[in-house]
């Protein structure tokens, strides 16, 4: 298992819109869970992004009675705040909490915002023009938080992300610069993309490279006055920590 835990890229901005956005969906995944299995879908019908909803493809309200009356555009937003499961909301929480607040400190809170909106709205009209008359809704915040690694990629290539590394019984953390973890990222989403369809996979990766292009594109205006780009690293790459796991000594009978 391959999985980054964090950075080494200190920050003293506190990165308040980082944790309200990850508050939101967590609140909101919380509210998800109490459904019942028809209220849910009936809510991810009508807040989830439906692109022949969004593209006006017939009147998709007499298609599927669940849906509400929500302006299309609306739920290109409150898309972003639902998620389809644990682990879903679990790998997009993580890599916001891990990335999320240098780029916000790059860019102010406000600025930070509309970037990340503005990656999420790149991310739907991506997956949905590949698509316009498509009935199945997508939802999550892959798309604004795969922005946010686009992001980061341009301002901190060179900042060391620990990659946590568990081989059968030896844990390991490794030292990885940003630019090979977010290279690999995506690239595994073009592979992936190129594999298979988000109807099949029920993963919009689509939406994931169009939002990653959009933050690699946007945070050359976005980001403060000053803020340089391709900061140097900070901390020696590919160093590492080997664990290895305690066996679990289980006594005799007769001790």
């Amino acid at each position: 298992m391959f999985w980054p835990i964090k950075d080494d890229n200190p920050t003293s901005h506190t990165p308040i819109v980082t944790w309200a956005l990850m508050f939101i969906c967590v609140l909101v995944f919380i509210w998800q869970s109490q459904l019942t299995q028809t209220e849910s879908q009936i809510t991810i019908l009508s807040y989830g992004i439906i692109p022949a909803h969004l593209f006006s493809f017939g009147n998709f309200s007499e298609i599927n009675p669940m849906i509400t009356p929500v302006p299309a555009w609306v739920t290109i937003f409150t898309s972003m705040f639902l998620h389809g499961g644990w682990m879903h909301l679990g790998g997009n929480m993580l890599f916001l909490w891990i990335f999320g607040d240098n780029v916000e400190s790059a860019m102010g809170r406000t600025r930070f915002l509309i970037f990340y909106l503005l990656c999420g709205v790149i991310a739907a009209f991506g997956q949905s023009i590949s698509d316009p008359g498509s009935t199945v809704p997508m939802i999550g915040a892959s798309g604004a938080v795969s922005g946010v690694l686009g992001a980061y990629l341009i301002l901190y290539p060179y900042a060391n992300v620990k990659v946590l590394i568990w081989l059968l019984f030896f844990v390991t953390i490794i030292n990885v610069p940003a630019w090979i973890v977010l290279g690999f990222w995506f690239i595994g989403q073009l592979l992936s993309q190129a594999g298979s369809s988000s109807a099949d996979s029920g993963i919009a990766f689509l939406a994931h490279i169009f939002g990653f292009i959009g933050g690699l594109l946007l945070v050359f205006k976005m980001r403060k006055k000053g803020v340089v780009i391709l900061k140097k690293r900070i901390s020696k790459p590919f160093s590492y920590e080997r664990r290895k796991l305690k066996k679990i000594r289980i006594p005799n009978s007769g001790e």
